[in-house]
């Protein structure tokens, strides 16, 4: 059986930490797995060599970054390395060349290529421990690249995918994927399955367990992913296709995220082809645009309002500013959050809206704007109301049973 098992930065934040971490990756080792181990920088690692880069240059060239903060993780897997071959145990560090993730040449934000697996087989055949530094591959030209935050489970996936692993597991320091935030609603319980839809849509949606490039990369290589602690022995949370989860709830969590702005647009002009105009122009921007509101025209203008991430909120406003008439007026709003209901248990359900709905207006909670898709309601309300509506909802779909 061949296992790959990725170690967040908080697993792998101190030396003593490393060391837990080698006792679990032997105790693997000796169930007769075959291993491939990938880590992360330890912990405050990479914002440190960020802030020392900051030190010569605001603007760094990314390529030098890139350099730069890749070696966080080299510095990791090579003291795991050491340490599983000081307790008895073959084991090599691999940096991503040599592991051959092979990326574009985006440096800082690089996307994954293909992986020449050759040498890490060859590692595997001599029963070797093959731990990889993640977050990082080289492009076509020899160059380091980065896989932008949360790389290292990118990594983990990909090399899943690549081997043809039985097993991906994510130890971080959570135990896995819950109904909620238990810090905003104490009764939240831990998930033993979800779908990759439903886990793509909360880790988009705020919820940290997962990063959503990795659990979409997991889908599309059909990986069988497990998030778990690596600070005690809990059953984590299994990622699988929704036909493997026999029981499809209803709701299977809900997110919260505190990271949303809104633009208002009033009085433009209603005129075809104004709103490719302005998402162009956001576009352009690279600024990533969520929900979309707007209203039915007249006099021959309209109402427009969309939501933003918080620190794009001053460039979307300036993106927009020169294709509006001197008329139209620019609102701007950061006190709101979004909350969403997740599940694919909706597919097949009627009045899950309508409890929703009900639960915030009991609780004097008013929803300023409204996205839906297939397994989720997405809603806007004010930020004071954030937590309570969490816990309403949470409470409305009994998530606590």
């Amino acid at each position: 059986m061949l296992i790959v098992q990725k170690y967040g930065g908080t697993s792998v934040g101190s030396l003593e930490r490393i060391e837990e971490v080698a006792k679990r990756v032997i105790e693997t080792k000796k169930k007769g797995c075959s291993l491939v181990v990938v880590v992360s920088a330890m912990s405050g690692v990479t914002n440190e060599l960020i802030d020392e880069a900051h030190y010569f240059s605001q603007f760094p060239n990314p390529k030098d970054m890139d350099l730069l903060l890749s070696s966080g993780e080299r510095v990791t897997s090579a003291l795991l390395s050491i340490a599983l071959n000081d307790k008895g145990y073959k084991a090599m560090a691999f940096s991503g060349r040599k592991a051959g993730i092979i990326t574009d040449s985006v440096f800082t934000k690089a996307k994954i290529q293909y992986i020449h697996t050759k040498n890490i087989e060859q590692a595997l055949k001599e029963d070797m421990i093959v731990v990889v530094a993640g977050f990082q591959g080289i492009d076509e030209n020899g160059e380091v690249t980065t896989l932008g935050r949360g790389g290292s489970d990118l990594s983990a996936v990909a090399l899943a995918g690549a081997l043809k692993a039985d097993l991906c597991e994510i130890y971080t320091d959570v135990d896995g994927v819950y109904t909620t935030d238990p810090r905003i609603e104490p009764k939240a319980k831990k998930l033993d399955k979800i779908s990759y839809e439903e886990m793509l849509e909360l880790a988009s949606l705020g919820a940290k367990v997962l990063q959503n490039r990795s659990v979409e990369l997991a889908k599309k290589l059909s990986v069988n992913l497990v998030t778990r602690s690596s600070f005690n022995q809990n059953e984590g949370t299994m990622i699988a296709k929704e036909d493997e989860i026999m029981e499809k709830a209803l709701v299977s969590g809900i997110a919260l995220d505190k990271n949303q702005a809104r633009v208002t647009l009033r009085d433009i002009e209603d005129k075809p082809g104004i709103a490719a105009e302005i998402f162009s122009s956001l576009a352009e921007q690279n600024i990533n645009v969520d929900m979309i509101i707007q209203n039915v025209g007249r006099d021959g203008t309209t109402n427009l309002g969309f939501t933003v991430p918080q620190n794009e909120l001053e460039l979307a406003k300036k993106s927009v500013q020169n294709i509006l008439s001197s008329k139209s007026v620019i609102e701007t709003d950061d006190e709101i959050v979004k909350v969403s209901i997740v599940g694919v248990g909706m597919k097949s359900h009627s009045g899950v809206a309508s409890a929703a709905f009900r639960s915030l207006a009991n609780e004097g909670i008013n929803i300023e704007m409204i996205s839906t898709s297939e397994i989720k309601i997405s809603m806007i309300v004010h930020e004071k109301y954030g937590e309570l509506a969490v816990r309403a909802l949470h409470s409305v779909y009994e998530l606590d049973k």
